[in-house]
């Protein structure tokens, strides 16, 4: 019931602070839940601006030092964020994303690891490849930007065809070589939604 109304009262806020633009809408799964998200990463709106998009309930991890704030901790670990370790891997919090995807829903993942400040791409990390692998789960490419910064502020979301888990079921989670081809296809996705999408103001 929480998660509910406060996806709709997040959904409600984010639809006035934002003129949001979708590309790709025929892109999104039918399912509500049991796949990866994978998008670049700008802003801290990002995930709840993706959740608002996508349906059924999603999870994220969420970096460490945000859950030092009780109140905070409580709010953002009941809206689907779990902490991740940053700069280093994180075997609990790969294993509490694949839990997630298990249980039907759906997980959203930054592959950079960290926000972008120019807007450009970074290098993709091993985690995103690893849980597709493990958790055998389709991944949706997203790209994500902003307008500049106004009252009622543009936001676009394009969202990319689904990269099959059966693209995932034969590759060996020890092989580093598999596991980074794997996260720069998934890049190369993101990167070719940032070549296409319109520009916005």
């Amino acid at each position: 019931m929480f998660y509910s109304i406060a996806r709709g009262l997040v959904s409600f806020v984010y639809h006035i602070r934002f003129k949001i633009t979708i590309v790709g809408k025929e892109n999104i799964p039918t399912d509500k839940g049991g796949f990866i998200i994978a998008s670049n990463h700008v802003s801290n709106n990002d995930p709840p601006f993706i959740g608002i998009v996508f349906k059924g309930k999603y999870t994220f991890m969420a970096k460490e030092e945000l859950f030092k704030n009780r109140f905070f901790a409580w709010l953002i670990r009941r809206l689907g964020a779990f902490p991740v370790k940053r700069g280093a891997k994180d075997f609990a919090a790969i294993d509490t994303a694949i839990e997630s995807l298990n249980n039907g829903r759906t997980f959203i993942i930054f592959p950079e690891g960290t926000r972008s400040k120019t807007g450009e791409l970074g290098r993709p990390k091993s985690g995103v490849s690893i849980i597709a692998v493990r958790a055998k789960a389709p991944v949706v490419p997203v790209f994500v930007k902003y307008g500049r910064k106004k009252f009622r502020r543009n936001a676009l979301i394009s969202i990319g065809k689904t990269i099959p888990k059966e693209e995932f079921e034969s590759v060996n989670i020890t092989d580093k070589h598999s596991i980074h081809a794997i996260s720069n296809r998934i890049m190369g996705e993101i990167a070719e939604l940032k070549n296409s999408a319109p520009d916005i103001e």
